[in-house]
């Protein structure tokens, strides 16, 4: 009876601290989403559009933060696909998805700064007939759906009928964006402006060959710093923790070598709930579900946990935890009056907005409140 009593009461002591998952955690998977697919030309003349998109992949995530529905986050998804390469295969459409919908932000940038431009066979209407039917869209009436196209070349080309993978499109509610790159393409122009009509999306001409121009300003380095802290926060586990942790580090580098801007932009990114890393991070695994903790084997253990009492291990998490959110509420304290030292800049010199970056962020807004979105101030 005694013995029964005493376990018993270590059951209870248990639980207390590897809490059963959280009704938030648990809700996760019902949140509207909001899932945009780049899909973008790779052929030789594209150079500077992937150095365009190299360089705007975090202010692009951040636009999409800014949008609440009822009040909530969504989940944001991005997916990635190349077309136009001789690189790829002909019996594919000269197609490659380089990355599904998915969460995994330093994924998406990995893949996008491994892109490289040969050749060219642009089949829009393939690739974005690929997109709508390979990519997981989820079906919420709340949902955000979007293709943005990028390329140079006719509309029209390659074996799929670009209307027909249009209507499709948006028989499943996916809004199509098209971006003409380059001025001095009349012939080209007008379908890639009808392509977006009928994909009830937006239009533009960039010039995918600009020099793409930053604003520094005073809270830059110690964003910077902040991120140098908030990466000491994650702690890698199982088969992926080490190499997960490593790509970490490795997209903030990548980002750099764009711009300190950029890679501010990046840190601004991770600072919010749209960076979430719990299949490799043991701190946002355990604000997901602190019960999985207790089920993991020892080899799956970051080296930190390793010969640590349960009691020892919550409490190790929780102060990592508590350490990453002061930490992201400073960082996001300085995005605003950075934000708000660009836009005043912005506004002294009347900067144009004629890149891939600003063309997506302005339509990702207007498409957003078309249909029910709210715009933020974060």
């Amino acid at each position: 009876m005694k013995l029964s009593v005493i376990l018993l009461t270590i059951m209870v002591s248990l639980f207390s601290l590897f809490p059963t998952k959280s009704a938030e955690s648990t809700s996760t998977s019902s949140r509207n989403k909001i899932q945009v697919a780049l899909l973008l030309d790779t052929s030789n003349s594209m150079d500077g559009l992937i150095e365009q998109a190299k360089s705007r992949l975090w202010n692009i995530i951040n636009t999409l933060t800014t949008l609440k529905y009822d009040g909530k986050e969504p989940q944001i998804e991005i997916a990635l696909y190349e077309y136009g390469n001789d690189g790829l295969s002909s019996a594919n459409n000269f197609i490659r998805q380089v990355a599904p919908l998915t969460t995994d932000l330093d994924l998406i940038s990995e893949k996008l700064f491994a892109l490289r431009t040969n050749g060219g066979s642009e089949y829009c209407g393939a690739v974005i007939q690929n997109a709508v039917k390979t990519l997981k869209w989820n079906d919420g009436n709340a949902d955000m759906k979007l293709i943005y196209i990028a390329g140079n070349e006719p509309f029209n080309q390659g074996p799929i009928n670009n209307k027909e993978a249009i209507s499709h499109a948006l028989t499943n509610k996916i809004y199509v964006n098209t971006i003409l790159c380059g001025s001095n393409y009349h012939d080209e122009l007008q379908e890639w402006k009808d392509g977006a009509t009928r994909g009830q999306g937006k239009f533009f001409v960039i010039n995918s060959d600009k020099v793409l121009s930053y604003i520094d300003t005073p809270y830059d380095r110690d964003i910077d710093k902040l991120n140098q802290q908030l990466n000491d926060t994650y702690i890698g586990y199982g088969k992926k923790g080490k190499e997960k942790k490593i790509m970490q580090t490795t997209q903030d580098y990548n980002a750099e070598s764009k711009s300190m801007a950029n890679k501010v932009e990046r840190a601004v990114s991770k600072s919010k709930g749209v960076y979430k890393n719990a299949e490799w991070d043991i701190v946002d695994k355990y604000k997901d579900n602190p019960s999985a903790i207790q089920t993991m084997e020892t080899e799956e253990l970051p080296e930190e946990l390793k010969g640590k009492s349960p009691k020892q291990t919550a409490e190790f998490i929780q102060q990592k935890s508590k350490e990453r959110d002061e930490i992201n509420q400073k960082i996001k304290d300085l995005s605003l009056k950075r934000q708000q030292y660009i836009d005043a800049e912005n506004k002294k010199s009347g900067n144009d907005k004629d890149d891939l970056g600003k063309a997506i962020e302005t339509s990702i807004i207007e498409l957003g409140l078309k249909i029910g979105y709210k715009k933020s101030g974060n």
